[in-house]
């Protein structure tokens, strides 16, 4: 008889703390935040907003989201594109949708895809970035998933995590923020110097 490998039982232990986080995670009551998502500031490093963005029907019935923010800020001629979406209960089993797996069913196309690191709020954070085009239209992007607990760039890690908190910690809900802006020189800087002081304000929902 084959003996079963310590992968076999890893593959498993996880399955069980999937379904265990799963079933836990559906007793307890959806996380409420402590301050609504479009309360992000309209004005970010020099960057201003006019208002929000909806979107259309059927993109938000495909997200899913308790609640979003799709935002576009200015500075001087130039654009940048924020959208957050917020899940008040994630169960094990499910996922944010990644910029990954949706932005190509619109067309697009990435390369250079790579972690990146930065401080902000005092700790260190790892966030995605990522060259996006369409056509002849390139795009910077970064993009992360955000919750009480921590700053996740990893989808794999983030559902990790998922189960960890649900067994830990219950429900934590999260978020998955995104900033896009045109790639030209210097794109790199603005982008990361926005994502910055971003995400001491996408924190402060939570808390």
């Amino acid at each position: 008889m084959k003996r079963l490998g310590p992968h076999y039982f890893l593959t498993l232990l996880l399955l069980s703390s999937t379904l265990v986080a799963s079933i836990w995670s559906d007793h307890r009551a959806p996380v409420v935040l402590a301050k609504p998502i479009d309360s992000i500031n309209t004005r970010i490093d020099g960057w201003s907003s006019a208002g929000n963005q909806q979107l259309r029907d059927r993109i938000v019935a495909s997200l899913n989201a308790t609640s979003y923010l799709s935002r576009t800020y200015r500075k001087d001629r130039n654009e940048l594109d924020l959208f957050v979406a917020f899940y008040a209960q994630l169960r094990a089993g499910e996922s944010m949708h990644s910029p990954k797996y949706c932005l190509p069913g619109g067309g697009w196309e990435f390369s250079d895809i790579r972690t990146v690191s930065l401080s902000a709020n005092g700790r260190q954070a790892k966030v995605n970035r990522a060259l996006v085009h369409l056509g002849d239209e390139r795009q910077l992007m970064l993009y992360w998933y955000q919750s009480r607990p921590r700053i996740i760039a990893s989808e794999y890690q983030s559902k990790l995590f998922l189960v960890w908190d649900g067994l830990t910690r219950g429900n934590q809900g999260g978020s998955i923020v995104r900033i896009m802006l045109p790639d030209r020189p210097g794109a790199d800087q603005e982008a990361l110097a926005f994502a910055t002081q971003l995400i001491p304000q996408v924190q402060s929902c939570f808390e």
